[in-house]
């Protein structure tokens, strides 16, 4: 038995299948993660990241609150809140923090960003202008890295993690060298 390899191109051609035109309208619009404090969360993806705060949609019967993050313009937001949750459950590639209520006091209350044993999960990804100059704007911000631009084999790419530890890639597909 040989070493352990990625799928030859020939076998993954194989086994990709020509989507279903019922398929033809499905999009691709959200992932989830859970944060124990909005306080520092929406600090965190509107003012280190730039992203926009998309809806809030609070559930108060199940004590838990939602908030919709994405790369939108502003002023495009709807004022009107049930069109601003159909346009911003509308959106691509958004991301959705879920906040249940209280564990933002609970100092044992922590979430696995899949991440460590038994990893899982792995992380987003941030596509920015330039990576450098954005890693020289995040660590003058406090930002926790996990790895930076020239660590490790990877150059041209970092990882940053949120409050929650969550992992974020922060990448530039045009300027990496060897993708």
């Amino acid at each position: 038995m040989g070493e352990p390899c990625g799928l030859p191109n020939s076998e993954l051609k194989e086994l990709c299948q020509v989507p279903d035109a019922a398929t033809k309208d499905f999009m691709f619009q959200q992932t989830m993660y859970r944060i124990k404090d909005p306080k520092k969360s929406i600090p965190f993806y509107t003012g280190v990241l730039g992203m926009t705060l998309l809806t809030k949609m609070d559930f108060p019967d199940m004590k838990f609150t939602l908030y919709f993050m994405g790369y939108e313009d502003p002023t495009e937001v709807p004022t009107v809140q049930t069109d601003r949750n159909k346009w911003a459950l509308s959106r691509k590639a958004t991301l959705e923090l879920t906040h249940n209520w209280g564990t933002e006091t609970d100092p044992d209350q922590k979430y696995h960003s899949g991440n460590s044993d038994p990893r899982g999960y792995g992380h987003i990804g941030v596509l920015v202008p330039d990576v450098y100059e954005a890693c020289i704007r995040f660590e003058k911000m406090g930002v926790e890295f996990v790895k930076k631009p020239d660590d490790g084999k990877m150059k041209g790419l970092a990882f940053i993690k949120d409050p929650d530890g969550y992992w974020i890639e922060i990448f530039n597909p045009h300027k990496m060298p060897s993708i």
